[in-house]
């Protein structure tokens, strides 16, 4: 039946007949033999092994696959069960399970093993690469984390056995990582359960007491359960429309969550009971939310339409919450039959209808791309698991783009991640944010219905300080990526550079050597795939000049020689500062500009547009008084020579106040001015001036000069003005 729970629940007693028995009502056609082959392998294998509760080992496994058949996972899935620890305990070769079962049977089997011959310094960065370990493998194949799910939640429903550490480890381990990633999956069964189980082990006495006060009015809650249901149906029936009605106390953790978040008790809680409604389709969907409401008082402000708007994990259902008979407050979900089984089972209800398919796109998710694209640009264990913690909380928000398309992202997410969420390059140049209309910091936390606008400029580029800004995973990849590659730019130019000055002491070039085939020897000898990984190395310090060149056959490289590069290394460190603070070529007392390749040259900013950092802009040889820096849109520049124009660029590694003129209007109220200013000042902005005058029509204008680092921070400067009650607007003058 679509609309039963599905019990996971300890089965001591299942045997391979009873789960045979199983897989034939959803799969028909498996392959009983192989099957019936598979269990009793893993019945020798684990023959001499014991769990904690006494029991043969082989109740496990033969657990963890009834868990795997009720989520309707495929054949390969059911076998991989069985198997999950005979590679861990038992050194089994991968070989051999492939050769008897399969190569996808052994591939998710191998994912599922732990990281075991490699000695770790601390429990946590054991279970940090283990977690990435399994990650890598979940991209390859998405069914070894639900073989995971499995088997972790029957290690939780027989906790009971081992030591109180140990439950407490495991059950904080799990609400970490395995309820998460069943949320990510959509598999709220698999969900529910494990965040009961952690509760009852991490907060026992919560736990019980919430056992005995749910337990000390059933009879008369299943009496209400009953008749609400009934009274259901009758509104249903009115209206000929027919589904299915249950209805059942929360989880416990939901109604934990509920009393930690409101700060009440027990009792002050009060939708404890939740009604679901399944029917045939979204029209009726929508048809009985209109006769629920019709019946029943709605709460305000506690309707969700997750149908129009899925989740992350695609759940669909209508969520409102209402006052029942008896003046309960009752929460009731309306969905269809096929949404509840992508409910309940999430990513395993797609392995009843792609058949064979293993290419589809069902087998990966964009997040989990996400998480192997952040695994490969991050070394520290700790901080992947602290981003993938993050990550994984699929409870959101909803924000919408400029044109109405939704966007869902995670509590806390800023504007930044926003942005990065709509295209990597929209995020690389993002100078400030608009939400609903009005300017705001690029750290600010957004909410679900805002609608977010994003301001790009061509010479922006990410800063470390965005690292501290952004949540989510795919926003820190970005910017790292970003960084990473900078860094790599710079290391190659120094270290080509480097090298090539020291081959011509000895009459060559980098050029002339690559030609004659005469690098093979280096690269080999330290596993670089080309020249300019050669080259990135040398200016990152990896590897030195005189192992370079020791290393090419055509040149005679004694202790002489040795000597000699030792002391000429002066003038290549030189040259390497040079190169590496090359992004501070100005002079004068200004040096917040580059200069295309000239040094000691007076650098001026135009007056007349007066250009701050993240402006575009253009630099004019001025004639006796060096270059002036114009903003591209400066009025001045079509009365300047083309002739004289010069390439510059800002200084990102430079840190200056810069002048500039903000214009704002308002409505002309007595203390404006001394409002303005307070709200300047309190944002941590110098205001070198300000001019006042009253205009027609009872409004003011004033001109403020104040020093702001970059265009971002007048940014936030304008949007802090923007938000005084009496302002007009702001404008940069």
């Amino acid at each position: 039946m679509f609309g039963e729970r599905i019990d996971f629940s300890h089965e001591a007693n299942l045997t391979i007949d009873e789960l045979i028995k199983r897989i034939e009502v959803v799969q028909a056609d498996a392959d009983f033999p192989l099957i019936r082959k598979c269990y009793e392998f893993a019945e020798k294998m684990h023959s001499s092994v014991k769990r904690s509760s006494g029991e043969p080992y082989i109740i496990h496994p033969l657990n963890v696959a009834g868990t795997l058949v009720k989520l309707k996972m495929d054949q390969d899935s059911i076998m991989a069960g069985l198997l999950h620890d005979v590679v861990e305990d038992c050194d089994v070769a991968p070989e051999d399970i492939s050769k008897m079962f399969g190569q996808n049977v052994a591939q998710i089997v191998v994912g599922c093993t732990k990281i075991s011959k490699i000695k770790f310094k601390t429990k946590e960065e054991s279970q940090a690469e283990n977690f990435r370990k399994m990650v890598v493998a979940m991209a390859q194949d998405l069914r070894v984390i639900i073989v995971k799910l499995a088997d972790r939640m029957h290690n939780m429903r027989t906790l009971q056995y081992v030591s109180k550490e140990k439950q407490m480890n495991k059950a904080q381990e799990t609400l970490d990582i395995y309820v998460p990633l069943a949320s990510r999956l959509g598999i709220n069964s698999v969900k529910g359960e494990l965040e009961d189980l952690c509760l009852r082990y991490l907060h026992p006495e919560i736990y019980y007491r919430l056992a005995e006060k749910v337990s000390m009015k059933r009879s008369e809650r299943e009496v209400y359960i009953k008749e609400t249901i009934e009274l259901i149906h009758e509104k249903m029936l009115e209206y000929s429309v027919k589904g299915d009605v249950t209805g059942r106390p929360k989880h416990f953790y939901s109604i934990y969550k509920k009393m930690t978040q409101r700060g009440v008790d027990f009792e002050q809680v009060q939708d404890l009971l939740a009604f679901r409604i399944l029917v045939g389709n979204i029209t009726e969907c929508y048809k009985v939310l209109g006769i629920i409401h019709s019946a029943f008082t709605p709460v305000p402000g506690r309707f969700k339409d997750y149908i129009a708007i899925p989740k992350v994990n695609n759940y669909q259902s209508l969520h409102t919450s209402v006052i029942g008979p008896k003046a309960e407050r009752i929460e009731i979900q309306i969905r269809t039959f096929e949404m509840h089984e992508v409910a309940e089972r999430g990513v395993a209800a797609h392995w009843k209808y792609k058949e064979r398919d293993k290419s589809s796109e069902l087998g990966k998710l964009k997040w989990v791309e996400e998480l192997m694209e952040f695994n490969q640009n991050v070394t520290n264990s700790s901080e992947f698991m602290d981003v993938v913690k993050n990550d994984l909380d699929v409870g959101g928000i909803f924000v919408f783009t400029p044109k109405g398309d939704v966007r869902e992202l995670r509590y806390g997410a800023t504007p930044l991640d926003f942005a990065y969420a709509v295209h990597t390059e929209v995020g690389n140049h993002t100078v400030g944010a608009k939400i609903n209309g009005k300017m705001v910091p690029l750290k600010y936390r957004l909410k679900s219905g805002d609608t977010v606008e994003i301001l790009t400029s061509k010479t922006q580029t990410p800063s470390k300080d965005w690292l501290k800004i952004c949540k989510s995973s795919r926003a820190i990849t970005k910017i790292k990526q970003y960084l990473m590659k900078i860094e790599r730019d710079k290391n190659k130019e120094v270290g080509e550079t480097l090298l090539d000055k020291a081959l011509k002491q000895f009459g060559t070039t980098t050029k002339a050597v690559e030609k004659k085939h005469e690098f093979a020897k280096v690269l080999d000898k330290h596993h670089y795939k080309n020249l300019e990984e050669l080259f990135v190395n040398i200016g990152s310090g990896h590897v030195t000049i005189n192992e370079v060149l020791a290393s090419i056959p055509s040149i005679e490289f004694n202790e002489g020689d040795e000597l000699k590069i030792k002391d000429d290394n002066k003038e290549l460190d030189t040259y390497l500062k040079k190169v590496t603070k090359s992004a501070r070529k100005s002079s004068g007392n200004d040096n917040a500009v580059i200069v295309d390749g000239l040094d000691d040259i007076v650098v001026k900013m135009g007056r007349c547009c007066n250009p701050i950092p993240g402006d575009p802009i253009n630099g004019f040889i001025t004639r006796g008084r060096g270059i002036t820096v114009h903003t591209k849109g400066c009025k001045r520049i079509d009365e300047l020579e083309s002739g004289r124009r010069i390439v510059v660029e800002w200084n990102k590694d430079y840190r200056f106040s810069h002048p500039v003129n903000v214009k704002v209007v308002t409505h002309d109220k007595p203390g404006i001015l001394s409002k303005i200013s307070k709200c300047i000042n309190n944002a941590g902005i110098n205001i070198r001036s300000a001019i006042a005058r009253s205009m027609p029509d009872q409004k003011g204008s004033f001109i403020f000069e104040i020093e702001v680092k970059d265009y971002s921070e007048l940014l936030k400067t304008l949007s802090t003005i923007e938000s005084l009650e009496e302002v007009i607007s702001v404008t940069r003058a």
